[in-house]
């Protein structure tokens, strides 16, 4: 008979137990949840005993450590980027039917892409959702990021936000054309405001029934008046506009750079490329030729040497974080002082830089670069169109650089050319205005060879500064561009197999891929719309310390280094590259660079507030000077297709505006979305993203931007009267998807 084995028997409690998930099979089950998930249903799911749940506990924690799961609730967890089915959220705008969106509250960077939430009406008798109220919303999944809310309860929402818009009879219409409701000025509460003007107001606790009420607490002067439209976009942005007492005070000490500890680089003839209408210049350039290749300078205000860390300078510039430019004004990100001034390179007067200097050979591949901190004089101020026509016409270049120049230049597109980057054509608009403030037209900015000259400089000077900055091991603030999201390219291979175009699969996308498509389509009467496919279909570039590379412009590391004047950014590489090669004073200081994850979001925030803002003014004019030509009949292309109706551009100026369903003709309009289109059952008319129409003006809202158009396929030829009632497909669903 055999022995026992030594020591106490197993435990049979032990022998059942089911061994525990693994990591991938708990994500696999989490993603799978309609919500959140608790250790109770985790613990069910797999058959888990409760002498398990350390270990699970532990699982867990290592799955929340790695972003694999978030927290929701207490005790909860959830996929990333998924909302709890229960959340409060704030309200944000309206889309463009009038239904308030919202978003969710305490959301963070970690956690993905931030949801979206289009919240059902409110109940029969309650008061419509505003901008900045807070809610404990249901939530269900409508799609990626996108989710239907229905209020549960009102909460308490965050302190009053300010109203931007145009007091009329005693109401407030607002400017934000995403915001449609109005508001009441109560009898007292006017301020002295007067039909007509521009007003800020804040709301004053609510009622029931009717429009909200507000007061008036700042007049900014009346719409249609000179430098209004700048002034609105300013206020309704948030953009800081008045420098601190102390900040004024530190640039109006400010004085000139000595020659002593700089390099001396007064005998180069610096010149400055600007557009006409340029108000500071900030980068100044030179080349000549070496052997078969090419030496080039690019020399860039010393800002550094005026800005210091932790000054008042330096918290002003911080909060504007870049400058922005209107067509009437520039709201600087420096006092004139310094940004018209001191660290402005105007021809004739000495100036403290920092430069690079970088040779190239004959293909344009660069062979070695160096910094430094000098003092020049820039021998002329010269426009693009002036270095372009000497350039077209040969004639003689007075000082003597542009020659050199354009030689250096095409050695370096030679270059760019082989990297094979995105480079899109799409046309700035150029709004000219008269002595008044007027319109007097709206037009695209000229796209010189000149301009390209400039870029190629200033692209290669930032790519040396950020491959200095990382060789002295110096925190950089890159300026970082992802590659399209896998969704957006799944969206532009839909879109372009319209055309039969094909983009690689996968991951192996590449910016030459988009550069083959940009070719095949170049002259095309489709060609325009492609190019601002491609451009929605880009993830937005941004600033961070950690390098991620630079997509669009195929380069595995770039920092912005040329424009310290009107950027923050360059600023910090400024102060990185004194304080790594210990050029003297003004470098990074430690504390500041312990706080470069947060001001890389910071200063993001404000470049994309920016350019919202620039958009905005250039809308807000252009509907201005197409308001007297309402009724007046363009060509355009239709530039968007939604379910509720059309977006269309007109050729020429870009004027962009909407043209409602029912104002299409009485049909039964069904939306196509693999085609991107609407088709009428009965008429047979169908429009289409990209088509060719002729479109006639009925509305031009200038305190908006907003324009209404009525398309011209399927109408009378006179024009029309009253409309009859127009009938839409319904959707499949009771609730309206996007």
């Amino acid at each position: 008979m055999p022995r026992r084995p030594a020591g106490p028997p197993p435990d049979p409690s032990l022998l059942s137990l089911r061994p525990l998930p693994s990591r991938e099979d708990l994500r696999r089950f989490i993603r799978a949840a309609p919500g959140k998930v608790g250790k109770s249903e985790i613990s069910r799911h797999f058959g888990l005993t409760t002498e398990q749940r350390p270990a699970l506990r532990e699982l867990l924690k290592a799955l929340k450590q790695d972003g694999s799961a978030m927290p929701a609730g207490r005790h909860g967890l959830a996929a990333p980027g998924r909302l709890p089915e229960m959340a409060v959220v704030e309200v944000f705008g309206t889309d463009p039917d009038g239904d308030p969106l919202a978003r969710p509250l305490g959301w963070k960077a970690a956690q993905g892409e931030m949801p979206l939430i289009w919240m059902r009406p409110e109940r029969s008798g309650q008061p419509a959702l505003a901008p900045g109220e807070r809610v404990l919303a249901r939530l269900k999944p409508a799609g990626r990021g996108k989710y239907d809310g229905t209020t549960v309860k009102r909460v308490a929402g965050p302190a009053p936000a300010r109203i931007l818009g145009i007091f009329e009879e005693g109401r407030i219409k607002p400017t934000d054309r995403r915001h449609k409701a109005e508001w009441q000025v109560p009898a007292g509460e006017e301020a002295g405001a007067q039909p007509g003007e521009i007003v800020l107001a804040e709301p004053l606790p609510g009622q029931a029934l009717g429009l909200r009420p507000a007061r008036i607490v700042e007049r900014l002067g009346r719409l249609g008046e000179p430098r209004s439209v700048s002034l609105l976009c300013i206020h309704a942005h948030g953009i800081p506009e008045a420098f601190h007492a102390d900040a004024l005070a530190e640039a109006a000490a400010a004085r000139g750079v000595t020659p002593e500890g700089r390099e001396d680089l007064r005998a180069i003839p610096l010149v400055t490329i600007d557009g006409e209408d340029a108000r500071d210049f900030d980068d100044a350039v030179w080349a000549e030729a070496e052997g078969a290749g090419w030496r080039i300078l690019v020399a860039i205000a010393d800002v550094a040497h005026y800005v210091r860390p932790g000054s008042a300078l330096d918290r002003d510039a911080w909060l504007r974080g870049n400058s922005v430019y209107f067509p009437d004004r520039v709201v600087p990100m420096l006092p004139e002082a310094l940004s018209n001034g001191w660290c402005s390179l105007r021809p004739g007067e000495d100036r403290g830089c920092l430069f690079v200097e970088f040779r190239i050979d004959a293909a344009g591949g660069k062979t070695g670069h160096r910094f430094g901190r000098g003092i020049m004089r820039s021998a002329a101020r010269l426009t693009y169109e002036q270095v372009q026509a000497t350039q077209d016409a040969g004639d003689d270049d007075p000082t003597r650089t542009i020659a050199p120049l354009f030689g250096a230049y095409r050695a370096l597109l030679a270059a760019r050319d082989r990297r094979g980057t995105l480079d899109l054509d799409l046309p700035e608009r150029r709004v000219v205005l008269d002595a008044a403030g007027s319109v007097l037209a709206v037009e695209p900015r000229a796209r010189l060879e000149s301009h390209r000259l400039i870029e190629e400089f200033m692209v290669t000077a930032n790519v040396c500064a950020a491959e200095e900055l990382e060789r002295l091991g110096q925190p950089c603030m890159y300026r970082v561009h992802d590659r399209p999201s896998d969704e957006k390219l799944e969206g532009l291979r839909a879109f372009l197999a319209g055309f039969d175009i094909a983009l690689p699969a996968g991951d192996a996308i590449q910016p030459r891929n988009f550069a083959h498509v940009l070719e095949l389509v170049r002259g095309a009467e489709h060609e325009r719309l492609v190019n601002e496919t491609i451009l929605r279909g880009q993830s937005q570039a941004a600033y961070a310390p950690e390098n991620i590379g630079h997509f669009g412009l195929a380069l595995p590391r770039y920092a912005h280094f040329t424009s310290p004047i009107r950027r923050y950014a360059d600023l910090l590489v400024h102060r990185a590259l004194i304080r790594g090669l210990r050029l003297g004073d003004g470098p990074l200081a430690e504390p500041e660079a312990d706080r470069f994850p947060d001001t890389g979001e910071h200063i993001t925030g404000t470049e994309r507030r920016a350019a919202a803002a620039e958009r905005d003014s250039v809308d807000r004019y252009l509907a201005a000077y197409m308001a007297h030509r309402i009724g007046d009949v363009f060509e355009a292309r239709i530039s968007g297709v939604t379910r509720f109706g059309l977006f269309v551009t007109v050729d020429g100026n870009g004027a962009s505006g909407i043209v409602p369903l029912g104002t299409l003709p009485d049909d039964r309009w069904l939306q196509d979305l693999p085609r991107r289109a609407l088709a009428g059952q009965r008429t047979g008319l169908r429009f289409a993203l990209g088509q060719a129409v002729e479109v006639r003006l009925a509305e031009a809202t200038p305190h908006t931007g907003g324009m209404v158009f009525h398309v011209m396929q399927g109408s009378p030829a006179s024009p029309p009267g009253p409309r009859p009632s127009v009938r839409t497909a319904k959707p499949a669903a009771s609730r309206k998807r996007r």
